[in-house]
């Protein structure tokens, strides 16, 4: 609950040490902004920077971790933060045998979820209302398909359902994950990102192969597994994103087109990114129990699997 996560533009980046106890960034010899190592859960670098071995190691020592991301808030590197030599852990997620059946718990915990944002809305059109009976319907079939292209199907249908409907009047013109199509795209692929990037660094904690998933099937290079997690928090990011487009901090001239792809504006992101965090850190305690209580299952091998219900 104390932890916290510090985001480190390059531009910004001057002089970045540490000190009794600190991580300190500095310019000209004044101090921009300190925090405690002890209270750090990660450090997000964003665009070029410098920095010494003594400060990585301080940070692993502390058991935190340091993300690398480019200008286009793209991780390209991850340090620190990991369990080594989880090798119980592993054996269980190898030998695993109810692949299908947590692949139905995390779509439904999903859908539930976006059936719980929709039904936050005031003032309900008999459409979006019909939209929700459809949903539910998805759900109900996706706890209990014993066919994973099947799942897949009612997960994507049910998804495309929740997105006209939730962003619909935002000028919603589908969902084209990592293809930056339009302004809204590139918004839910930065917030899924840094997302992302949150779960991963919980799960190696505990000495995950996040590598090793059970719904989304094993490819080079894919981290599995933490695709499989991120799956119930999306509505997360979802949320945030609605949210900004109804108090209009969402502004088309923070983007530029570049070979058909929207991109962020320099300067522009820091908004976008405050948005989501802040979303993401008011649920920080529910994201950790609910992995820690994952770990927990996956070493004592039950079916008691953890359930996230996004709440107002």
């Amino acid at each position: 609950m104390e932890k916290q996560i510090l985001f480190i533009y390059s531009e910004e980046l001057k002089n970045l040490v540490i000190q009794n106890g600190n991580l300190v960034v500095a310019e000209e010899g004044k101090i921009i902004n300190q925090t405690s190592l002890k209270k750090i859960f990660a450090v997000f670098i964003i665009g070029n920077a410098t920095f010494t071995s003594v400060l990585i190691q301080k940070l692993i020592q502390e058991g935190a971790i340091m993300v690398l991301a480019d200008r286009n808030y793209s991780p390209y590197c991850l340090i620190g933060g990991e369990t080594e030599g989880n090798f119980l852990l592993r054996e269980k997620q190898y030998r695993d045998q109810n692949q299908l059946i947590k692949a139905c718990w995390i779509i439904g915990n999903k859908i539930q979820n976006q059936i719980l944002l929709l039904q936050n809305r005031r003032n309900k059109t008999i459409e979006e209302k019909e939209i929700i009976r459809k949903i539910t319907i998805l759900q109900n079939d996706a706890i209990k398909t014993d066919d994973p292209k099947s799942l897949l199907g009612l997960e994507g249908n049910a998804s495309k359902l929740f997105f006209c409907s939730y962003f619909g009047e935002f000028g919603w013109h589908g969902r084209k994950p990592r293809t930056k199509y339009d302004e809204l795209n590139t918004l839910l692929d930065i917030g899924y990102t840094y997302l992302f990037n949150f779960i991963e660094a919980h799960l190696r904690l505990y000495g995950f192969d996040i590598y090793r998933g059970f719904y989304h099937t094993d490819f080079y290079q894919r981290k599995s597994l933490v695709c499989d997690l991120e799956e119930p928090f999306r509505c997360i990011v979802d949320e945030a994103l609605h949210r900004a487009l109804a108090l209009n901090q969402f502004n088309k001239t923070d983007f530029k087109v570049e070979k058909g792809e929207y991109h962020l504006k320099k300067g522009c992101g820091s908004k976008y990114i405050k948005i989501f965090l802040e979303n993401i850190m008011k649920h920080k305690e529910s994201i950790f129990l609910y992995l820690q209580s994952y770990y927990r299952q996956a070493m004592k091998e039950t079916n008691n699997y953890p359930v996230f219900l996004i709440k107002e």
